[in-house]
């Protein structure tokens, strides 16, 4: 009996287990759209697109070229598709080399992975396509070569896993149609029987996240969407298929090409055929994660007719318009957070005050922490009604400051809490804990003379404290100065230990400033004269002050002792 029990809790424990272990599938943008300029104004629409009817973190493929490797240009573009939630898939290319795009080589891959790994990404998944449509010769250098492009692509992909596991890599993706006619073409199957023996099972599960497909409606571009089998929208099946056959494990698919001919078909029908590839083939399948159409804008010859902008680079024609009224979903891809708040903080508080600390912010992640994106700061273990804290954005990279605003109440004691940045329920970054004490209001003495008088008393002084920000945190006017002396019985606002610049100011004098640091209980301050030199009473001395003050014998008089 005791052994079958011990039988039955390891059971339990292990289905518990494993059913914490599975994690759950993240919502996903299955839109998106090809690029062949990330211009501001083709990034808005493409925004506008994939993004449309409650969506979010859809999808763009661009291409970089070899010798376009710039981060100053390419971090501010990645910025703003981080602004726009859009998630950026990446391919590689070389350089046009005569009617051909030269090969690529492996002594190139460190200044690619130098370059990439520069970049601060826009999602944590850093999508990357090596290259283009290797079964044709114009693609690598003019010839086809399986053998070569395999150590090409396995070179990259090892490198780029080496310098980030963050990096999602992907073999370029093959003409589905393209005849076995070497040296100008490879048969899709066959080129990639050849990758595969090339490069190795066992390294190419290690090293490739997902497939990059290029599933076109053929023949003509002009296929109908209710065709399936290789040359059609569904030729991914076909590809996923014959990579199982060859020992791959499964991938998740991008297919980062397809599209309709603009020439031959309406583009009402084409409209018509989008409409049913997403809602009907794309969409439903879980192997696919991402569809980025070929192309959002392209104003001339060979691929005027795939472009969803009209010639003139004005409007957009009805297939913009029907994939944008689709309805999308918002995605949640994971993005790293990370960042620091520090906390330094004044030990000591007073009761019944209001402060207002600046603390120093850093974002070294990916997102942008502001209202409008989900984010906000939170001082954990204070009354919601006694803070308020003000900020803006805080963009990846930068230095930033957020205003807390504290009021303490009359409950003296010891507090401990926390600043905290939240996204919806998630904690993102916490500050270290911030102990401080409420205490009495403390008070202040002072000493004061008027010059030339002998004896100095009055009603009109009034004292202004400034912490060392400059901000104004005091001021009580209409205090009493008997005999050279005045006194302040409960200052507020201030923390204790601080120091502080208090000024004394009086009608027709220059007004008089002296530091302290205030202490618990009374505190005592001298002020140097104060001198009868305003005359004019905007808290300066100018030279007209001096021709007045010599100038009117009624003013001298009442100075006078």
């Amino acid at each position: 009996m005791f052994r079958i029990s011990k039988i039955i809790i390891l059971i339990l424990f292990v289905a518990l287990f494993c059913s914490v272990a599975i994690p759950a599938h993240a919502a996903n943008n299955k839109y998106g759209i090809h690029l062949a300029q990330p211009s501001d104004e083709d990034i808005g629409r493409a925004a506008d697109l994939v993004n449309s009817t409650g969506g979010e973190w859809g999808y763009i493929t661009l291409v970089i070229h070899e010798d376009d490797k710039k981060v100053e240009k390419w971090q501010p573009i990645f910025d703003k598709l981080r602004e726009r939630s859009i998630i950026p898939i990446i391919r590689l290319a070389t350089h046009p080399d005569g009617e051909n795009w030269a090969e690529a080589h492996s002594e190139s891959v460190d200044e690619w992975v130098s370059f990439l790994n520069d970049l601060n990404w826009v999602v944590k998944d850093r999508y990357i396509i090596l290259f283009n449509e290797p079964n044709h010769a114009s693609e690598w250098g003019g010839v086809v070569d399986p053998q070569s492009f395999a150590k090409v692509n396995e070179t990259y992909a090892r490198a780029l896993k080496e310098a980030d596991d963050d990096f999602f890599i992907m073999m370029g993706g093959l003409d589905l149609s393209a005849p076995q006619n070497p040296p100008l073409y490879m048969d899709a199957e066959i080129f990639l029987r050849n990758v595969i023996s090339e490069i190795g099972v066992e390294d190419y599960n290690e090293y490739f996240d997902g497939w990059s497909s290029h599933s076109y409606p053929n023949p003509g571009f002009s296929g109908s969407p209710y065709s399936s089998g290789r040359g059609t929208i569904r030729s991914y099946e076909w590809e996923l298929s014959l990579l199982e056959s060859l020992g791959i494990k499964e991938l998740p698919v991008f297919i980062t090409e397809t599209g309709w001919n603009g020439d031959v078909l309406s583009r009402e029908q084409i409209a018509d055929y989008y409409t049913y590839a997403y809602e009907q083939v794309w969409l439903p399948d879980d192997r696919v994660m991402a569809v980025t159409p070929f192309i959002l804008n392209y104003q001339g010859e060979p691929f005027l007719k795939f472009s969803w902008i009209p010639e003139g680079n004005g409007g957009v024609y009805p297939e913009y318009e029907r994939v944008q009224g689709l309805e999308k979903q918002v995605g949640t891809p994971t993005i790293i957070q990370k960042g620091s708040i520090t906390i330094d903080l004044p030990k000591r508080l007073v009761e019944q005050s209001t402060y207002h600390f600046r603390i120093p912010i850093k974002n070294d992640g990916q997102a942008i922490w502001s209202r409008d994106h989900g984010y906000d700061f939170l001082l954990d273990g204070v009354d919601p009604n006694e803070y308020r804290i003000a900020y803006t954005q805080i963009k990846p990279g930068d230095n930033d400051i957020v205003d807390v605003y504290l009021s303490t109440t009359d409950k003296l004691g010891e507090y401990k809490n926390r600043l905290i940045l939240y996204h919806g329920d998630d904690q993102i970054i916490e500050s270290e804990e911030w102990s401080y004490k409420v205490l009495t209001l403390p008070s202040l003495m002072f000493d004061v003379s008027l010059f030339p008088k002998l004896n100095t008393q009055g009603e009109d002084f009034e004292l202004q404290i400034f912490n060392k920000h400059d901000d104004l945190v005091f001021r009580k006017g209409g205090v009493s100065v008997l005999d050279g002396y005045g006194s302040i019985e409960k200052i507020d606002n201030i923390a204790l230990g601080e120091e502080y610049r208090i000024v004394l100011i009086k009608e027709y004098y220059l007004p008089r400033q002296a530091h302290t640091t205030f202490n618990e209980g009374e505190n005592s301050l001298s002020f140097q004269p104060l001198l009868p030199f305003d005359f004019d009473r905007n808290g300066a001395l100018e030279w007209k002050d001096l021709k007045n003050f010599f100038g009117s014998w009624d003013h001298v008089h009442r100075l006078l002792p």
